[in-house]
């Protein structure tokens, strides 16, 4: 993922809203978002490396993983940064243990954020950050930087978010979708100065990206309400930006308190 915006217990009937974008090189294989063969894991599949980029399990955890951009630290023997998601998924509901166990073996990987967590609470790792992070209600919103960095997609991201949760008794995934096609692109003035020159600045800096080498691919949400019924949406795009696909799926979460 390259932008994620999410709520926390914010909204008094859904304790869980995200609303997230995927960008990648158009050329590397991709899966649509699935039901895993043999595992409760729900998401895309990137067929390169087998990991993914933002999942869901039976049991109402959540796991998103983005870059952290810096192309002055980057070793290309480092294990992807895909298998990490998978790895809390696999755990059924991750929390301060898995935590502490990533925290040890962050090193390995190139620089990244994960999220993961579910109703009973989320965190954060990273390997660009000081220990992993419980975190409190809230709305926040991540990208190629560390957590709440105020980057223009980032900031733009939340204004959109705050005031429809604020006014909506029920979010819908598809308006969610719809949301994070924003195109608006920032003045060279915001532009976060991470390495990669001004034009690809320009490139990435909107919430939504489309150019012939690389964009968005897919726009994902998920949602958990207060009686366990979790939702996720995906829709999928081509290069010009238009809508390849979509995929609802929704289901009652397994466990304690569902």
């Amino acid at each position: 993922m390259c932008l994620i915006l999410f709520a926390h217990r914010v909204h008094p009937r859904y304790p869980l809203i995200i609303a997230a974008n995927r960008d990648e090189f158009h050329e590397r294989e991709t899966a649509q978002a699935h039901w895993w063969a043999d595992e409760d894991i729900l998401a895309g599949r990137d067929l390169e490396a087998g990991g993914t980029w933002l999942g869901v399990n039976r049991q109402g955890a959540f796991a998103a993983v983005t870059n952290y951009r810096d192309p002055s630290v980057n070793e290309p023997g480092s294990p992807s940064r895909g298998e990490l998601p998978v790895a809390a998924l696999r755990t059924g509901s991750p929390g301060e243990d898995f935590a502490r166990r990533l925290a040890e073996q962050a090193p390995r990987y190139n620089g990244f954020n994960l999220l993961f967590g579910g109703r009973d609470g989320i965190h954060y790792v990273s390997n660009r950050a000081q220990g992993p992070r419980a975190l409190a209600r809230g709305f926040y919103g991540l990208s190629n930087e560390l957590l709440e960095t105020p980057w223009p997609k980032v900031d733009r991201g939340k204004a959109l978010l705050r005031p429809y949760l604020e006014a909506t008794a029920a979010p819908e995934p598809a308006l969610l979708l719809d949301l994070l096609h924003d195109r608006e692109r920032p003045d060279d003035a915001h532009l976060p100065d991470t390495g990669i020159g001004l034009e690809w600045e320009r490139l990435l800096a909107p919430m939504f990206i489309v150019s012939r080498r690389y964009g968005t691919r897919a726009s994902t949400v998920v949602t958990l309400d207060d009686e366990g019924l979790m939702r996720f949406a995906e829709r999928t795009y081509d290069w010009h930006g238009d809508p390849l696909g979509e995929i609802h799926e929704s289901f009652h979460v397994a466990g304690p308190g569902a």
